[in-house]
Formats: C-alpha cells, structure tokens, sequence
C-alpha cells in the first residue's frame, strides 16, 4: 500500500499553495507550520516571506486565508498576531487519515526512496572478558537503530566488532599448552555444552593464572609473545587453541544478548581478527598516498587541531615502530571492507564517547585516502556514561565493573515482582515470563529515553516503576487497551468521520497521526530517544482520553466503535513503536 500523507503534511500544501498564489515570487516557501496549543497547527513562514518582499505580513496573511478553502480538511484558519495563520483540522479529516493509517500494515509510514545500505557497529564486547554494564549501551541503541533503519526501507548490515586479537591470546595460548589439564572438559563442540556462565568462569580462571604466570615469570613472558608471533602467522596449533576461545566466549556472549532479548546472527559477528589479513595492505596505501608517513620508525597520520599536552601535533599511529598493528589501522581496514565489499553508504560506530577523538581520527585518514566521501559517509553515535544513584560511574560496592548479567537479573526479580502485584489472572509461568519482558525493557527504555550523549542514572526503582517515563507505564497502557479490546464484545473497532470529537480524541488523533514523520526524524537524527519520548506522550494522552471519554459506554455505537477504532490504532502504534526499541509488548499484565 502506498504511505499516507500526514495531516499535517497535507495542511502544509495547502498553505503552500495558497501562499505561492498570493506572493508568485515565494513559490515554493515553506510555510513553517508546526503543531501549536493555539490551534492543531500553526504557520509562521509568512512573516520572513513579507518581510523579504517588503509587503505588510498580517495583510499577506490574510491574502493566503483567503485563498484557502475550508470544509473537508481544514476546519477553519485565522490570522493571529503579526501575521502567524492558526489552523484547526477538520474531526472528519483526522479519523479518515488515521483510518487510512489503519488499513496498512505499515501504519501509512513511508520507504525512504533514497535508502542506501547502512553499516551499523554495534555491540562490541571482548573475547575471554565477562561483559560489563560498560557494554548495555552500545548494545541496546545499536539494535534499535537497527530496527528503526529497516523500518524505513533501509539494507542494514549489523556489524559486532569484538575485541578477539592482540597480546593476551598469546598468554592464554601459551599457559593452556604448557598446563592442559587446566582446560574445562566441556567444550562449545562436544555433545556437552558449557554454558555461558560456564563457558566465562573457565576462560576467567585461565587468564588469572596466565596472567599472575605472565607477570612474575620472564621466561614465560618471552614464550608468551613468541607465541603472538606463532598466532599472527598462523600457526595450526595456535589458531586451533585460538578459536577455542573465541568460541567459548561466543556462547557466554550469546547468552548475555538473550537475556537481552537480542538476536546475534554467528555471520554478523567480525572481530579485529577478521581484518588482520588486509592490515599491510592498509598500511601500504596509506603511505603511498601520502596520506600517513613515518615518524620514528611509526606510520603516522597527523592533523593540525590535534595536540597532546605539550602542544605538539597527537599523531595516528597506524603500525607501531616496531612493526605491530594498534586499533587505527584494523579500524581503517574494517572501513575499506565496509565501503568496497558491503557497499555501504553509511557507516554507524555505536562507541563510548570517550573514544571521540580516535573516531574523528580514524574517519579524516579514510577522507584522506578517498574510502570515505561525498557518497559515503561515517558518523559516531557516541554515548555517554551508565552512572549510578549517586551520579557517579556506576561500581559495586567494592569498587568493581558491574556485570552485565547481574544487572539484568536484578531487573528481572524487581519486574517480576511488580508483575505479581498486579497480576490477576496470570500463571507463575505467565508472571515469569513477564517479568523478563517487563524487566528487560525497563532496562532497555531507560537507555533510549535518554540521549544517547548523555550520561544517565541506572535507577532499577525508578525503572520498573508504573508511573513516569518508564516503559512498564507503556506497557501497560497497551495491555490496558487489549483488555478493552477483549471486553468489547460484538463491538468493533470501527472508524467513523462523521462522529464528532471531544478535545481529548482529538489530541490522542493528531498524535498518532504524527508516527511516520517521527519515525524519519529519529532515523535521519540516530537519535531513537526521539521515539521513545513520542511514546510516553502517546501513551500519556491514551490516558487523558481514556480517563474523560467512556469507550464501551459511549453514547451512540458509532461512537462506540471509533473509540474502540482509537484504542486499536494507539495499540498497535505503542507496539509497533516499542518493538523497533527491542521492547515487548505483553497482551495481559
């Protein structure tokens, strides 16, 4: 089915052309209309306009309303101040847009025609290392402008770059040889598997005793990089042992994500190993090019607004002087891979914004050497800081990283026991299952209702809380309207023009009727807070409008079914909104 133009998108032709009628030489002006709490819109382009052509604005304005006709979409327009036009929309015109919304499985929400195919970074946790609460963020505002993108009609190719190369497997390696009866009999290829737990509890144990081995042993130190050596060139029997990491972390990795009701697809994840082949090559062209040149036996790029504490220029050390390979030079090749195989035309790196400055590094040498350009484009949506109550980084008690799983736990017992307060008619099956919706997108919600460069404070009270901006107060608007939806009988949602609105319907109307501009907004923008705080507000006037306007008691049955038409639109927008957020919506609470 094709989109549905928005009302408001609609009133702004119509201003347009009448405005374009009225002043021949504006043709084409934006008339600046946005929703206002004078009327359902307001217009405020025609005062730049009279300016510009020397004309009197108010006389200009109602010139253009003049040229304006009322009656089946808009209701009625007056000139108001200097010049601004207040517009309100016809009741008719607001349930025939949302009743067009309604027939399309899509919501009436537009494919981007200029969609391209969008390299998203995202999720990066490291091989042989618990994921920590460090990890949550970068987790969650990945997939969901995953979700959003697709939405929009955009090929998205999920990317998790994982920490699994570099000095440490060569102590692991070396110590796993020289004592093999360390190794957990269990295996991610037997007919027993380990679990993620398991799975992390052994590889913790290994790199302990490695790295106190590593540590207090010189002998051991100088196997151990020997062994880095061995690795690099690929030697079988390290590779092998190798792998066996990777792959024990995998499931540890993949047990987290489904805790987190994430889903990580084996192809979708390319470590730093998966560049290792093309770091020569990278290196070569860069220097060729000119692009990086050698200082101190380094390959360096240099920038002039970039110095260290000395006010000499920070250069991007690309291969270190001793012949190795830092973050810069795989972070460049996975650029090349990224823009020559995958044909991306937009690259998202879902990074700590800590990292700012190796980003900004990283995407002006890949400008340098043409990989990124005009067509092709890098952008890091950085994120701020999981703090805790007291504002600071969020620690134990003791001090130590926050593990992920822990956190997620918690989130769950403290969902699962609001859930059981409420619950009615629900199974202790039910009630966990739940729970793990409700406590997971708490956590989730939380995240995305902020902006994502902002720091924010990891409040499971206030997280799991029914009041507020919380995603358990969506949850159970939703699950409040299924209930109605249940309740209604041989009544259906049906949807009538010819009903008239009270204040409220039409509030909660011009609202849902708005899902499709946010939706290109919070994908233009990376910004899937946008989406959440459209939510919260849909979810708030459901409330308003559910509080004053009696849906199944109503006065006519016309006016029965297009409340109950209202209900189900709100219904499936909340769920469909909240699932490009990784976020379940429950039927029953």
């Amino acid at each position: 089915m094709a989109s549905v133009p928005s009302l408001a998108s609609s009133v702004n032709q119509r201003v347009a052309d009448a405005l374009a009628s009225a002043l021949p030489e504006a043709g084409g002006a934006d008339p600046l209309l946005r929703r206002s709490d004078r009327a359902d819109f307001q217009a405020n382009g025609i005062l730049a306009l009279a300016k510009k052509a020397k004309a009197n604005p108010r006389e200009l304005a109602t010139t253009v309303v003049e040229g304006i006709p009322t009656g089946d979409l808009i209701k009625e327009i007056e000139v108001s101040g200097p010049g601004f036009l207040n517009i309100t929309v016809a009741d008719a015109a607001i349930i025939s847009t949302l009743a067009a919304r309604a027939a399309d499985d899509r919501l009436g929400v537009p494919l981007n025609p200029a969609a391209g195919t969008t390299v998203i970074d995202y999720a990066q946790p490291n091989v042989a290392k618990e994921m920590h609460v460090g990890h949550l963020r970068s987790a969650v505002i990945g997939a969901a402008m995953v979700e959003i993108l697709e939405f929009t009609g955009e090929k998205v190719v999920r990317r998790h770059h994982i920490g699994d190369w570099g000095t440490q497997f060569g102590m692991l390696i070396q110590y796993l040889l020289e004592h093999p009866h360390e190794l957990d009999h269990k295996s991610g290829d037997g007919d027993e598997q380990a679990s993620g737990e398991e799975a992390m509890s052994n590889l913790n144990r290994l790199y302990k005793a490695s790295r106190a081995l590593f540590d207090s042993d010189e002998e051991f130190k100088t196997r151990a990089r020997a062994r880095v050596v061995d690795l690099q060139a690929g030697e079988p029997e390290t590779l092998a042992l190798w792998q066996r990491f990777v792959d024990e972390s995998k499931i540890y990795f993949y047990s987290v994500f489904n805790k987190l009701d994430m889903d990580i697809q084996d192809p979708d994840v390319v470590g730093e190993s998966g560049y290792n082949d093309m770091l020569v090559e990278t290196c070569k062209l860069l220097e060729e090019s000119g692009v990086a040149v050698r200082s101190n036996g380094a390959l360096c790029v240099f920038f002039e607004d970039v110095k260290g504490p000395d006010g000499n220029p920070t250069p991007l050390i690309v291969q270190k002087s001793d012949g190795g390979f830092g973050y810069a030079a795989t972070d460049l090749s996975a650029i090349r891979d990224r823009v020559t195989n995958l044909g991306a035309t937009e690259l998202i790196y879902v990074v700590d914004a800590r990292q700012s400055l190796h980003f900004k590094m990283v995407f002006e040498t890949a400008r340098r050497a043409g990989w990124l350009n005009d067509d092709v484009k890098a952008v890091q949506l950085a994120f701020g800081t999981v703090l805790g109550k007291d504002g600071k980084p969020f620690k134990t008690r003791e001090g130590e990283t926050v593990r992920l799983v822990d956190l997620l736990d918690e989130a769950i017992e403290r969902a699962s026991a609001v859930v059981r307060e409420k619950a009615q008619d629900l199974t202790e099956a039910e009630i966990a299952e739940r729970g793990a919706q409700v406590g997971i997108g708490a956590v989730k919600y939380a995240d995305l209702s902020t902006s994502a460069a902002r720091d924010y404070k990891f409040d499971l009270d206030q997280m799991v809380s029914l009041n507020g901006d919380t995603s358990v107060y969506l949850q159970y608007a939703y699950a409040r309207i299924q209930s109605i939806l249940r309740k209604a009988g041989d009544a259906r949602p049906a949807a009538h023009p010819e009903v008239a609105l009270a204040p409220t319907e039409r509030a909660l109307g011009l609202h849902l009727d708005g899902f499709g501009e946010l939706i290109a907004e919070a994908a233009a923008e990376h910004a899937p807070h946008k989406l959440a705080a459209y939510l919260y507000q849909l979810a708030s006037l459901y409330t308003s409008f559910y509080s004053e306007c009696p849906v199944l008691k109503a006065d006519t049955p016309e006016q029965v079914e297009n409340r109950l038409f209202l209900c189900e639109l709100t219904a499936r927008t909340l769920s469909k909104g909240m699932s490009l957020l990784g976020i379940r919506t429950p039927e029953k609470l």
